[in-house]
């Protein structure tokens, strides 16, 4: 017997007031599994995470944590079941130092923890005392990123965490995914940089118009076919 998925997403829709954007969708990941999200701008991909991790209120469908119902759970629950969420726009705390983003939630404020993701994105160590708000774009979701990994939860969802960032940048986030799914963190992750993609993904998901259009293994779809997604 197959064990259960870690994240599910169950026929769910939803969307802003009254309009739906995001209709009857179901994915799951599991346990050292990336699920990564594609499509077009517009699609939904963003409101499906949103939804899924309680941003946004479901219309329809249910979420699972570890089998647990999580539907319209407040996001701030979210760390104490495990999941992680990093947005793709206000990552950053902007008034706060890049040292204070990264241990906000932590009761001692220190930054022992950080010592293996500040020698691999050094520009943080570099600006551990400066305020996030004079970041580059690309800075910030290094920041958002690695606040997201540090907090050690069993499912990390991030939306675009390439966008911005420098290739050498994309390929050590990928090493670190790469890492932390191998001691059986699961990710989902919406992304449109296809380095990242193909560096990290397990499986591909691709939405058109609010809905599932192809789910697949990774290694069995084309990048040519892909891109015809992400292409107007």
């Amino acid at each position: 017997m197959s064990e259960p998925a870690l994240f599910e997403i169950d026929h769910v829709s939803g969307g802003y007031g009254s309009g739906l954007v995001v209709r009857d969708v179901s994915l799951t990941v599991g346990r050292g599994e990336a699920v990564c999200l594609l499509g077009r701008n517009g699609v939904g991909k963003s409101t499906l995470v949103r939804l899924a991790c309680g941003f946004l209120a479901a219309a329809a469908g249910t979420v699972r944590m570890a089998g647990a119902d999580i539907t319209g759970q407040p996001p701030s629950d979210n760390l104490g079941v495990g999941l992680t969420y990093c947005p793709q726009e206000r990552v950053v705390f902007d008034d706060l130092t890049v040292a204070e983003n990264l241990t906000l939630m932590r009761a001692d404020r220190r930054l022992d923890g950080f010592d293996r993701y500040f020698q691999v994105f050094p520009r943080l160590t570099e600006r551990r005392r400066q305020h996030a708000g004079t970041l580059s774009g690309g800075e910030k979701k290094l920041l958002s990123f690695v606040r997201g990994l540090a907090e050690g939860s069993a499912m990390v969802v991030i939306d675009e965490p390439s966008e911005g960032v420098q290739f050498e940048n994309v390929v050590r986030m990928a090493d670190l995914i790469a890492a932390r799914k191998a001691g059986g963190t699961a990710f989902l992750v919406v992304e449109q940089n296809l380095t990242l993609v193909e560096r990290i993904a397990d499986r591909i998901v691709i939405m058109d118009h609010g809905e599932i259009v192809y789910t697949g293994a990774a290694g069995d779809v084309a990048r040519d076919e892909i891109l015809s997604h992400l292409t107007v």
